[in-house]
């Protein structure tokens, strides 16, 4: 069983907002925190010959005097509150990568990291290190946002129990153990959403008939929103979630999603992503990714694996 969370320090990316939900979540479990520095800046200012020239001594001096001060700053918030804590640096540029090994080192139980909103370009090449993490990192990866976090928290799941994305079974339960787990914990409030499509929204594709007919439409989307609720229904009997918090919404789920977590007043949204390689990422996407943009909360992503 995993003993420590694994917090990634980007200076340029909420620090303060991000070591304190670590340190929250690590009281929260009674888990131990690490936190990893990640400034490939560094090395650019320390080690090459920028160094060099007398104009910039003073610039990288001050970076790292900051630097300091700031995660010293950061362990007394830690320390403080009575968690144990440890702290490493890297200056590795492929900041996923890095993530991944030491991730892999400590295996955490959970990986927390700022995120930011990314360019049309980002979101386009899905370069990002968040993509990156979203794609194939084996940890559950929770993104961190500037946000004021609520206690108790309410916290949405967010299931697809009829598994239309390729999603297998299992993950849907995965998340909403998440979700109890940390609203158990923390005396939350844990709201289950699932979103479908209804007949008029999947698109012409129920219009390519053998036979030019007049399609059944108010009956056949009756029957599509009996099925998922059914489905819905029975993911929370086998999960134990009361009926009062299963919610089903029609729409896309990278369009309803951030608007039922802000109407709900989420601190937390709970996805699943799937395992898949850079050129099937890019012609299939990812909801998780979509969204994160747009979720005006935190965002943690379990995988398949």
């Amino acid at each position: 069983m995993s003993r420590n969370i694994l917090c990634v320090v980007e200076f340029d990316s909420y620090p303060d907002e991000v070591v304190s939900r670590a340190t929250w979540l690590a009281k929260l479990h009674d888990l131990d925190l690490h936190l990893l520095v990640s400034d490939p800046s560094t090395d650019f200012l320390g080690n090459t010959y920028v160094y060099l020239l007398e104009d910039f001594r003073p610039i990288a001096d001050s970076i790292k005097e900051y630097q300091e001060e700031a995660l010293g700053r950061l362990m007394d918030h830690v320390e403080s509150a009575g968690v144990s804590v440890e702290t490493s640096r890297s200056t590795d540029r492929h900041v996923a990568d890095m993530i991944r090994r030491e991730a892999d080192a400590r295996q955490p139980k959970y990986v927390l990291k700022g995120t930011h909103y990314h360019t049309p370009s980002e979101r386009a090449s899905m370069a990002d290190a968040d993509w990156d993490l979203i794609r194939d990192l084996e940890y559950p990866i929770w993104f961190v946002k500037p946000i004021r976090w609520r206690e108790p928290p309410v916290i949405v799941a967010a299931v697809d129990p009829l598994h239309a994305h390729d999603k297998p079974a299992h993950l849907d339960k995965r998340i909403i153990k998440m979700g109890q787990d940390i609203a158990g914990k923390s005396s939350g409030d844990l709201q289950v959403l699932h979103t479908y499509q209804r007949l008029d929204e999947i698109g012409s594709r129920v219009m390519w008939a053998f036979k030019p007919e007049k399609l059944p439409i108010e009956k056949l989307d009756k029957q599509i929103r009996s099925e998922h609720s059914r489905a819905l229904k029975i993911l929370g009997e086998v999960c134990n979630v009361p009926a009062s918090a299963l919610h089903m919404l029609p729409g896309r789920a990278h369009d309803v999603l951030p608007s039922f977590a802000r109407y709900s007043n989420a601190s937390l949204v709970i996805m699943g992503a799937l395992a898949r390689s850079k050129l099937k990422q890019r012609i299939i996407g990812s909801t998780a990714a979509r969204v994160l943009d747009y979720i005006p909360c935190d965002v943690l992503v379990t995988h398949d694996k």
